[in-house]
């Protein structure tokens, strides 16, 4: 069975580019959780948590620019099922996102963090300033690997690559792949990887014989 060709025009293919750099800075989401006996206790033990994991940050030069956080969020918490359902507190949230650069002392960073009084760490994420760099030159490797796929057909073919009649972006907004690797020895338990930019591309050429 063959396929046919409702409008032959030249030769269409498709090309991807990857570019991998060390990350230059970290997003760690510590949060405060507490369950007190009542609201007015929940709020204060909460405010005090928060207000020692402000100081922690300072001290390690994080600027308060550099951390965003939700209101103190509160709700009552029960604990068995139907005419044992007895209420065991009241629990008080907030979450942050903290960005820093000194990625050298991180680990001990999160350390000082959870003993300020964060009760969890939602997710360390490395990532580099300068993404639209990275971008641009992941789009320039994947337009040129489309090239490559392009020539070598045109030559299979016995044929001559012309100018290029159609770009196609596949992905408006290439998302970068934060490689984050986390082990349990003590030199390396927070180990950033290398930060993925992709790009993707259609090409549309003409061919000359």
């Amino acid at each position: 069975m063959t396929q046919a060709i409702e409008e032959p025009w030249g030769i269409s293919v498709f090309g991807s580019g990857t570019v991998r750099a060390e990350p230059s800075l970290a997003r760690l989401r510590p949060a405060v959780d507490v369950l007190a006996a009542s609201p007015e206790q929940a709020f204060q033990q909460a405010g005090e948590a928060v207000a020692r994991l402000r100081e922690v940050l300072r001290r390690h030069g994080v600027p308060d620019a550099a951390v965003s956080g939700s209101r103190l969020g509160l709700s009552s918490e029960y604990g068995g099922h139907g005419g044992d359902r007895t209420l065991l507190g009241y629990r008080c949230q907030a979450s942050y996102a903290v960005e820093t650069g000194a990625l050298d002392g991180l680990e001990r960073l999160v350390a000082e963090v959870v003993d300020a009084g964060a009760h969890r760490i939602d997710g360390v994420e490395f990532d580099v300033r300068d993404k639209e760099s990275l971008l641009d030159e992941a789009r320039r490797r994947a337009v040129a690997a489309a090239r490559r796929k392009a020539q070598v057909y045109a030559e299979a073919a016995d044929a001559r690559l012309g100018p290029v009649l159609h770009i196609q972006d596949v992905e408006s907004e290439p998302v970068a792949a934060f490689r984050a690797a986390a082990g349990g020895g003590p030199s390396g338990a927070l180990a950033p990887g290398a930060v993925e930019v992709s790009a993707r591309v259609v090409l549309g050429f003409s061919l000359r014989h």
